[in-house]
């Protein structure tokens, strides 16, 4: 057979690399395979055609110009692990073929996972538009075309220690697709063993806040390159229009949270402020007490609203609708999810303090993570630093989410309106608020996040990972169609 891929991989342990080396070798397509990093193992022991490259990480610029500058075969395969891998049946001639085929700048694959002695099936998700988080997963093994990766390579415009890789496949996919094959075609090993519901949390760590700000450069300047970067322009805000009823309101969405309801329903009733507010919660037709609870706090205190929707088709985002069109509903609408409390007294009058100071429509807070009993717990604050009042609406476009606790003006949140899905509600309505506004911010926490098993996203099979994800994405890319869109309408002006 042909040879036409060369290798490119971290070094690991001895035996975890030599296996990985058979592997390739003896798929009979690769012509040389190079190792980034130190080996400590014997160097006579690497097969004949393995080189190796005295660059300790294959995350940076240096990296991937080197992979360029060796590479002289059609394509380019990169196995980002230092752990054993093994390749199915035909995998890297199969790869290649649909790369023939599709013209695709790289392609990849789902994969079978061995994890904790078992083996399961980890299908990955296709690449839109929108999928600029530098998180999304390709799995392991990625087949580049050499021609696309030169090309690239050559219109990196400065070093990164971190986000060489990230930074290749945003400027591949500027002129080529980036092809998923939905077969599984290898078996990686995988020892991050913790649950959906920590790992989602990685990008805010502050150990990673390096990492992060390359993210950032790497994402803006590929938003510039497709004509989707916003300029730090943005539509004066009004706060004066229009009549309320009271100053504030406070929604909650709730569906069955009869162990945690009470502790934020208090949490908001208590809080102290110079103006009237009032506490609107949608109660998603609960069946375990919850409205019971609702209810006896409705009869009590004239300023909570106990809302059940006649819909019964509503997510989260149709529950936040129902409350910002409620006739009750003040002048900015506050956010508070039902598992979760207020730090204090004052953050009603905190938050609307600051849409007047900071004359925006849009504020994003800050909190502290917690477990059920309200004792902290690792990442502990999550404060967002990410967000800079010139380039966060355009670093909102590769991040996960954009922050809580979440405020609105309430005409620009009746004008544009939440999806009616639960996931991703609030990071749509706040993507679409920041092409046009500035979004405030209070990097104090401002309240208390409960993490316990029955969060939403504590622990997500990789179907409900997969779905969560490719909405996101979806999100991302009609978000980023309507600011290209947008910058070619004023530069037609």
């Amino acid at each position: 057979m042909e040879q036409r891929i060369t290798c490119f991989l971290p070094s690991g342990s001895e035996n975890d690399l030599l296996q990985t080396l058979v592997q390739l070798e003896d798929a009979g397509v690769t012509r040389k395979t190079w190792i980034f990093g130190k080996y400590e193992g014997n160097r006579d022991s690497l097969p004949g055609n393995a080189g190796m490259v005295d660059i300790l990480s294959m995350l940076s610029t240096a990296a991937v110009k080197k992979m360029a500058a060796l590479a002289e075969t059609d394509y380019v395969l990169i196995y980002t692990k230092p752990l054993p891998l093994r390749l199915g049946e035909y995998a890297l001639l199969r790869m290649m073929q649909v790369a023939d085929d599709t013209g695709a700048g790289m392609v990849y694959s789902d994969y079978f996972e061995f994890k904790e002695g078992a083996v399961r099936p980890c299908p990955v998700i296709d690449y839109q538009k929108g999928s600029l988080r530098d998180d999304f997963n390709f799995g392991s093994v990625m087949l580049y075309r050499t021609s696309a990766l030169k090309k690239a390579v050559a219109r990196v415009p400065e070093e990164y220690q971190f986000a060489g890789l990230y930074y290749l496949r945003l400027k591949v996919s500027e002129k080529h697709s980036l092809f998923r094959i939905p077969e599984y075609l290898y078996t990686e090993m995988e020892t991050d063993t913790r649950k959906s519901g920590q790992k989602m949390f990685d990008y805010v760590d502050p150990r990673n806040r390096q990492m992060q700000l390359e993210m950032e450069r790497a994402c803006t300047e590929h938003l510039k390159a497709v004509n989707g970067w916003l300029k730090p322009v943005f539509r004066d805000a009004d706060l004066t229009q229009g009549a309320f009823p009271v100053e504030a309101s406070v929604i909650i969405p709730v569906r069955n949270r009869v162990k945690t309801i009470t502790d934020a329903v208090k949490s908001v009733l208590g809080q102290k402020t110079k103006f009237p507010f009032n506490l609107i919660v949608v109660d998603n037709h609960s069946t375990d007490g919850t409205s019971g609870i609702l209810a006896e706090f409705a009869a009590s205190d004239e300023r909570l609203i106990h809302i059940i929707p006649e819909r019964e088709d509503l997510g989260i985002g149709g529950c936040w609708n129902t409350g910002a069109f409620h006739k009750q509903c003040g002048r900015f609408a506050i956010q508070l999810d039902s598992d979760d409390l207020y730090i204090d007294e004052n953050v009603v009058q905190r938050i609307v303090d600051e849409f007047y100071s900071q004359e925006c429509v849009m504020i994003v807070g800050s909190y502290r993570m917690v477990d059920f009993s309200l004792e902290e717990i690792p990442p502990g604050l999550i404060d967002h630093r990410e967000w800079t009042p010139d380039n966060g609406r355009n670093n909102a476009l590769r991040i996960n989410g954009l922050g809580a606790p979440r405020a609105f003006f309430t005409p620009v949140l009746r004008e544009i309106r939440l999806p009616n899905v639960s996931y991703g509600e609030d990071y749509a309505l706040g993507l679409a608020i920041s092409r046009h506004y500035q979004v405030g911010r209070i990097y104090d926490p401002l309240y208390l996040c409960r993490r316990w098993e029955e969060n939403t996203d504590a622990s997500l099979d990789i179907q409900k990972q997969n779905s969560h994800n490719t909405y996101k994405d979806r999100i991302r890319t009609i978000e980023l169609l309507a600011r290209i869109a947008s910058n070619k309408e004023s530069a037609g002006n």
